[in-house]
């Protein structure tokens, strides 16, 4: 035993010292204990120098055999952003890379335009305080006035900032448009200094109708935790925070475009009327910033935390949607008894980070998200979750409790142009595992269609774990080598909590004429035997897209996984033949999927991380979409490495004594990396017009 510890006394004192010291002070520590370690001075640590052969593994992050300064200086850089040394080889990485972050960010530009938030960082889903406000004719009122209206908009504006003026024509139009709908507006003005003539200008000038307040004394800023001079908020009768952000993409610091790309508001009001939530309820609003520190979050009532004023909105955003009658989750959610009776539970899955089911790795602290659809808690919401959880479990005053999410039996997308469903229902037995079913359906389009929406609709989803749809042209020939079909990605897919794509103006994807699709069913019996017949249906474009959606397949089809390997990697890498703008990822493994990894070495031999996934779940088949998407220029190799539990440890292991090959159901393995992607529209040439 005396032994063992003087063995470890090296590699300790090592991680004694990166811990204890300030950052600047760690990389001179650093150099300090590797030079002293490195008896044989040849610039890297082998196994015997460490003196310790269980922490080498770790250490040792391209698993050559040694450690070098520049592993050493990845493992500190996880240190410096709080997140202690890397836990095993899942997290191996090369040692030029930014560990645990996507994309770099390019050298910041003068230019600014609105970027995706994550919702619960920045307040949406929280309750509005009953603010009171004198408006510009002197009027008393207080946002619980506007209970009556479908959605309220509190627009921020102004007459002294450049940005707040070009916005003003674009908020009068919209007023003028969901005015009749429904949507009341409030504008208001923060800043003292602009004068009241030249408010009045302005109102007159634009025809704005909305009581307008000149919040001299920064009321609204504070309590909303306004950001800029163009930060639109709406909330909806309960005075629930629903979206927050930009206008439009049409103006921004240093660029003014002729119409916008992306409607942000416009389309929030459209999906709340619609019952709805918001594709992209947070962005943030380039413009003049406002003075002092203010929260991100929104306001909430004061008074202690309660079910009705705080975490009833906080599971409505995060959990009702999997966890209600007839939903995927093992129990509903709804109610406050609902939720008391499984405090336990949802207090062991919240604190131990597997619910809201979400997997990749955290970027640096301060940053937004890097991904549109992030469902983790944020920290706020979790601590508040858990100390409720915790606590008395206070019910609080039913006045304060938000309107009820309205879970549409209907198309989530409108009603498709066409619907393609399964030939025939599929019987799912009440217990055991049932393997993957694969149909296939033959369409009748005469001609290609674009498709600019899509939804999956199992009728019995509580038993539906996900889909994979995939489209082969007329004539295609399905029965391929194995993993070929698997390259060619997928053209929908679901995923509890995600059955639906809605593409942004100009974005498509393409159904050709005649086409196969198949479906990919995963059935997960629940104790009751049902049987499921799902649709898929199917929103057109009126005209070919500005830009065409792909998805390709990284795949190693010859993967062979050792018996009882508790740890094993596997790689696949394709070149792009073009330049490409990627959307997102979805990993794919079965029962032994570990932790997965997408990397690109760019043309100039400089490699970079895009998705790190340390904790795979092959129960949760999630998409990471990018809230900015990157492009990766032609010659860019995209790099995706899988790890795999294949030893008695892991739970879920059907026979950790057989060597694991390929195969299609969840007791073989997969190792294929899904990236979705989009690239300009290329009119095909008429026919004769070649070489003319």
């Amino acid at each position: 035993m005396r032994a063992h510890v003087v063995r470890l006394l090296p590699i300790l004192a090592l991680f004694s010292a990166l811990s204890a010291a300030e950052p600047r002070e760690q990389l001179r520590t650093l150099v300090e204990r590797f030079d002293r370690l490195d008896r044989d001075a040849d610039g890297k640590l082998s196994a015997a120098e460490t003196g310790n052969a269980s922490w080498f593994g770790r250490l040792d992050r391209d698993g050559d055999g040694y450690i070098t300064r520049e592993e050493l200086q990845t493992l500190m850089n996880w240190l410096e952003r709080g997140r202690g040394a890397p836990e095993g080889d899942s997290t191996r990485a090369s040692a030029n890379e930014s560990v645990g972050t996507a994309l770099p960010p390019p050298l910041e530009s003068p230019r600014e335009g609105p970027r995706v938030l994550k919702p619960g960082d920045v307040g949406v889903g929280r309750r509005v305080a009953d603010l009171v406000f004198k408006d510009l004719e002197k009027r008393a009122g207080r946002l619980s006035e506007f209970a009556g209206s479908k959605a309220l908009v509190i627009a921020f504006t102004g007459t002294g900032c450049p940005l707040a003026r070009k916005y003003t024509p674009t908020l009068a139009r919209l007023e003028r448009e969901y005015g009749p709908r429904g949507v009341a507006f409030l504008f208001i003005n923060p800043t003292a200094a602009d004068p009241v003539t030249d408010i009045r200008a302005m109102i007159a000038e634009h025809g704005l109708s909305g009581r307008y307040v000149h919040d001299v004394e920064g009321v609204f800023a504070r309590a909303l935790g306004a950001k800029t001079s163009t930060e639109m908020f709406v909330i909806d009768a309960a005075r629930t925070v629903v979206f927050r952000g930009a206008v439009d993409d049409q103006h921004g610091l240093g660029y003014s475009l002729e119409t916008p790309r992306r409607k942000f508001l416009a389309d929030a009001l459209e999906m709340i009327l619609a019952d709805r939530m918001p594709l992209i309820a947070a962005t943030e609003a380039p413009g003049c910033v406002l003075e002092g520190e203010r929260s991100t979050a929104a306001a909430v009532a004061s008074g202690p935390l309660t079910y009705h004023g705080r975490i009833s909105r906080l599971l409505q955003a995060n959990c009702v949607e999997c966890h209600r009658p007839g939903g995927v989750g093992p129990f509903s959610l709804l109610t406050y008894d609902d939720v008391v009776s499984r405090a336990g539970m949802i207090r062991r899955q919240v604190s131990r980070g597997a619910m809201p089911p979400w997997f990749a790795a955290p970027g640096p602290a301060g940053e937004p998200s890097h991904w549109r659809n992030d469902r983790s808690l944020s920290a706020e919401d979790k601590a508040d979750l858990l100390a409720w959880l915790e606590g008395d479990r206070l019910l609080g005053d039913p006045a304060d409790a938000p309107l009820p999410r309205v879970f549409s039996d209907g198309w989530l997308i409108g009603r498709p142009d066409a619907v393609v469903e399964l030939p025939r229902s599929v019987a799912v037995k009440a217990d055991g595992v049932m393997p993957y079913q694969t149909l296939r359906v033959e369409t009748t389009f005469a001609e290609d269609k674009w498709v600019k929406a899509y939804e999956l609709q199992p009728t019995a989803r509580e038993v539906v774990h996900h889909i994979i749809v995939r489209v082969h042209p007329k004539g295609a020939r399905l029965a391929r080598g194995e993993g070929e079909s698997e390259r060619d990605g997928f053209f929908a897919a679901y995923v509890p909590g995600n059955s639906h794509a809605v593409f942004p103006p100009g974005f498509a994807k393409k159904l050709p004429a005649g086409a196969t699709v198949t479906f990919q069913m995963h059935y997960t019996p629940n104790g009751k035997a049902t049987s499921d017949r799902t649709r898929l249906g199917l929103v057109f474009a009126s005209e070919p897209p500005r830009h065409v959606i792909e998805v390709a397949g990284i795949a190693n089809p010859r993967l062979r996984i050792p018996a009882g390997a508790g740890n094993h990697p596997e790689t696949a890498a394709i070149t792009l033949p073009f330049d490409a703008t990627i959307l997102g990822f979805m990993p794919h493994m079965h029962l032994r999927g570990k932790a997965a990894r997408y990397e690109t070495v760019l043309p100039d031999g400089s490699r970079r991380l895009l998705l790190d996934v340390p904790r795979y779940d092959f129960n949760w088949q999630l998409p990471y979409e990018f809230a900015q998407p990157p492009t990766l220029p032609r010659g860019s190799r995209l790099i995706y490495t899988a790890w795999y539990d294949n030893s008695a440890v892991n739970p879920a292991n059907p026979d950790p004594s057989r060597e694991v090959r390929w195969g299609p159901q969840t007791y073989d393995e997969m190792m294929l990396g899904y990236v979705e992607y989009y690239v300009p529209f290329k009119s095909p040439e008429p026919k004769g017009a070649a070489g003319q």
